[in-house]
């Protein structure tokens, strides 16, 4: 399997810490939407003499406060800057951050979101391939494209489009629409196996498409990883992993996960913590067993070694966090081998 991890950097720094993630040998950088722009730090290393040439990927980009015109603009032009090495991942984040954070609508989400993936790629067909651009849909419409604006076929072709998703709705409709899923990093085997293959499978025949295992629909997992080379190193590691972990149990979306594993109850009592602030009492109900089911703990052979039992038999790239933790190059590669051997 190859190997992505997250370009966790400002945008004066991205070019720095890009060069060094690929020095230590991982295959393509990410970036998540946070307290930066998700697209800049992959527009500074794509266009970074310094940096190699390198898979690039958003992941994701929070599509419903976006234009589909704006981002067919940054896809094409990032997925030119890089040499065709760009894929536009996107996601619809929860109600509370569309309306509170970003003052954006929010309604219907996956067919917003289905609506967006294809607006998107009509925009880009229609640059590529010189076609008359008549978008028309429910909550968007794209119908004129002057001359002026339009940039011509990209020498690269178009950019994959993927889509994050968590339930069973967003799942069908990505593997109806997008050219690939984002599997959201906030899972477990028994969800993963359960729950988002059968959903898969199941968008990919209500679209005519060819099952999984014609590996023309792309899968990307996403692992949260606590890794070390010595049982103090990964318990360090730990602590940023069961933070993460907390947060993301403590939102409502996220509840399934945690009820496919019984750990229903769990939800609600992290989500009542989190809205009193008490993060370390949020942090001490991820006890061992959850952590060790809804993360990837180890050193970098075991961690790869639990990451390909996972999802080797269904994907060719993983994508790994590590909260909180910034290993050396030695370490990082030391998993990227083991992915790559395995």
């Amino acid at each position: 399997m190859k190997l992505d991890v997250q370009l966790d950097a400002r945008p004066d720094q991205a070019a720095t810490r890009a060069q060094e993630l690929l020095a230590a040998g991982v295959d393509g950088l990410f970036t998540f939407e946070g307290p930066h722009d998700v697209f800049l730090p992959l527009i500074v290393a794509a266009g970074a003499s310094e940096v190699p040439a390198t898979d690039l990927m958003t992941n994701v980009a929070i599509a419903l406060p976006r234009s589909p015109m704006h981002l067919a603009n940054l896809a094409y032009d990032l997925h030119l800057l890089s040499g065709g090495r760009f894929r536009l991942g996107l996601g619809s984040q929860i109600k509370p951050h569309i309306e509170n954070r970003y003052g954006s609508a929010w309604s219907r989400p996956a067919a917003r979101m289905r609506e967006t993936v294809l607006a998107v790629k009509a925009i880009l067909s229609s640059w590529q391939d010189g076609t008359r651009l008549d978008f028309r849909g429910e909550f968007t419409k794209h119908t004129l494209m002057p001359p002026t604006f339009v940039p011509g076929p990209n020498p690269y072709g178009v950019p994959p489009v993927l889509l994050g998703a968590l339930g069973p709705v967003m799942t069908r409709t990505a593997a109806e629409v997008a050219d690939g899923l984002l599997v959201m990093p906030f899972h477990s085997v028994r969800h993963f196996r359960e729950r988002t293959l059968p959903a898969v499978e199941e968008g990919l025949s209500l679209a005519g498409r060819a099952p999984l295992a014609d590996r023309s629909f792309d899968l990307y997992p996403q692992a949260i990883v606590a890794m070390g080379n010595t049982p103090e190193e990964i318990e360090a590691a730990s602590v940023g992993v069961r933070f993460l972990l907390a947060f993301y149990g403590s939102t409502p979306a996220y509840k399934p996960v945690l009820d496919v594993e019984g750990w229903g109850d769990l939800q609600p009592e992290l989500n009542a913590l989190s809205k009193t602030g008490d993060i370390m009492a949020m942090v001490d109900l991820i006890d061992d067993d959850v952590l060790r089911t809804l993360a990837v703990v180890g050193t970098p052979a075991e961690a790869a070694a639990e990451i390909t039992a996972r999802f080797g038999d269904v994907a060719d790239r993983i994508c790994a966090y590590f909260p909180g933790s910034s290993h050396p190059a030695e370490t990082i590669r030391a998993l990227g081998d083991a992915l790559r051997e395995g």
